[in-house]
């Protein structure tokens, strides 16, 4: 099946590029561009795309809003990768919290926006460790029950958190633990519940916040 894109960026050069590289693959398409957050939810309601690629700074509404109304006001939303000129930009780090299933650089090679659509469209997070890990330290704990968070979460959820958080993919974390990765994937889905993430790069950005993980 096609995997159909929304492209959002002001600068109509970018949008450009990013469909020619979108529209040369055979199982992707760009269904439609917006370039304002303002236009991206009735382009959404209108397009049904499967991702969009959202530029996280727009001058009248920014990606961090779109993507919030995305998430609360579309029954079934697309999935989100914000997309910005610099990795350590504060608003990457609140469009992740407000739902976002990842970024990119606007530098980023041809070939890693399209493993990075396909990987998103199939259900996969875009989690950068280090960048995630920088940002939050930069950001320091928000406090906020976090305590009372972490007595829910098992001690083995707790180990596969902080492997996700490292990056590590549900058969790598498999490997770490002696487990099944079907027994990683069920302590994955239980953690997203209990802390109410949508992903687990929001999974990862609760933890930090809490003081579960520290960025040293």
């Amino acid at each position: 099946m096609t995997i159909k894109v929304l492209l959002v960026d002001d600068e109509r050069l970018i949008r450009a590029g990013l469909a020619a590289i979108i529209d040369a693959e055979d199982d992707l398409a760009v269904v439609g561009e917006a370039s304002d957050g303002t236009e991206v939810p009735g382009e959404v309601r209108r397009l049904r795309p499967d991702v969009v690629l959202m530029d996280v700074r727009m001058p009248r509404l920014d990606g961090i809003q779109a993507t919030r109304h995305i998430l609360a006001t579309v029954p079934e939303p697309p999935r989100i990768i914000v997309v910005t000129t610099f990795e350590n930009d504060e608003y990457v780090y609140d469009a992740l919290k407000a739902g976002a299933n990842g970024f990119l650089l606007k530098r980023t090679r041809p070939e890693e926006i399209l493993q990075a659509v396909r990987m998103v469209a199939h259900g996969d997070s875009l989690l950068f460790p280090a960048a995630i890990r920088e940002l939050a330290g930069r950001h320091g704990p928000s406090g906020g029950g976090g305590a009372a968070w972490h007595g829910r979460l098992t001690e083995r959820e707790g180990d596969v958190l902080r492997l996700m958080a490292k990056g590590h993919s549900n058969a790598e974390i498999a490997g770490e633990l002696f487990v099944s990765p079907q027994t990683v994937k069920t302590h994955v889905g239980n953690i997203l519940a209990k802390v109410q993430a949508r992903d687990r790069t929001q999974a990862v950005i609760f933890a930090y916040e809490t003081a579960f993980i520290t960025p040293g």
